[in-house]
């Protein structure tokens, strides 16, 4: 199935709301970027400071206007309250392979059970709907925070690419997960379905 880039796609459930990202959200993150800089500590793009994150916004938009990805901004249906960021990119329709990256939340919103909420939406939406065959996940290998919470997704650890691409300090390692359809369809989906909250 191919993807409708312009097409306003929404993902939900009863705790959160994945909406397009637009120009105008960089208002409603300012106060991350402002006052939460070690958020992109180990991303590939920093978005700490006002400056920062319209540059950031713009590109996630340039994304999507190229086809190459599909921003989001994330809203916490609990607090009613902008939480942060993800997107699909990297989309590879010939072999069925799409990433899932580019995500951060505000503090108050990480170990809330968000997170699990979202890839579970956003995976679903990538196997059950665009009928991918693969979804990948990248981290900077010396953040195991993130490397950890891929894992209890079910990700399965393929490995480490060594100095792959450019970070806000020199070059980085990035260790790269994935979820194949067949494990989703397998228990994957269900496993993931029981531990959101």
């Amino acid at each position: 199935m191919a993807f409708d880039f312009s097409g306003e796609l929404i993902l939900e459930n009863e705790r959160v709301r994945l909406r397009p990202l637009s120009e105008n959200d960089t208002k409603n993150l300012l106060v991350f970027s402002q006052n939460e800089p070690s958020l992109w500590e180990y991303s590939l793009q920093a978005a700490a400071g006002e400056q920062a994150l319209k540059a950031y916004v713009t590109n996630a938009l340039q994304g999507r206007t190229n086809e190459k990805a599909y921003p989001f901004l994330v809203f916490d249906k609990r607090t009613q309250e902008v939480a942060g960021s993800t997107r699909f990119y990297q989309f590879d329709f010939y072999h069925k392979c799409v990433s899932i990256g580019f995500t951060w939340y505000g503090k108050e919103f990480q170990r809330t059970g968000l997170n699990r909420q979202c890839k579970f939406l956003l995976l679903s939406h990538a196997f059950d709907v665009l009928d991918m065959e693969r979804v990948e996940f990248r981290a900077d290998a010396r953040n195991q925070k993130s490397i950890e919470a891929m894992l209890a997704l079910g990700c399965v650890l393929e490995g480490t690419l060594r100095s792959n691409c450019r970070a806000s300090e020199g070059r980085r390692d990035s260790v790269v997960l994935s979820i194949l359809k067949s494990e989703w369809e397998n228990g994957g989906r269900e496993s993931l379905k029981a531990k959101i909250h």
